[in-house]
């Protein structure tokens, strides 16, 4: 029997590699944004419903304000970034780091769902 522990560390891992929540092999995405419908290696759905990876934009956005309302005071008020160019690469930032984490936001929120809710592996 897996721990929660072990079990967690294990759907993070999956998620960090862009791997299905169930069986940690298949590929999520068949390109830079579209993704499989179901696991190519054990055929398990990646939607559990409509809407469902709206949860995603959770781990998106918060990681991008996150990082941006640390780095931004500490670099002002350090004196190492002058205000306009700060502003200019902080406003770049919050534009391209959505989209570059886009994926690995989906497949985090497909970790938590699974380690909050877990379904069964499908046989194949």
């Amino acid at each position: 029997m897996e721990t929660r522990f072990r079990r967690f560390l294990r759907l993070l891992y999956s998620a960090l590699r862009l791997r299905c929540a169930l069986c940690g092999q298949g590929k999520l995405f068949r390109n830079y944004f579209r993704m499989h419908a179901q696991c190519p290696v054990c055929q398990g759905s990646f939607e559990r419903e409509p809407g469902f990876y709206l949860g995603s934009i959770y781990f998106n956005y918060g990681l991008t304000a996150l990082i941006t309302a640390v780095a931004y005071p500490v670099l002002l008020f350090q004196g190492w970034v002058s205000e306009r160019p700060l502003l200019i690469g902080t406003t770049l930032f919050v534009v391209a780091f959505p989209i570059w984490f886009h994926r690995y936001a989906r497949a985090l929120w497909m970790g938590f769902d699974q380690f909050l809710d877990p379904r069964p592996t499908p046989k194949t």
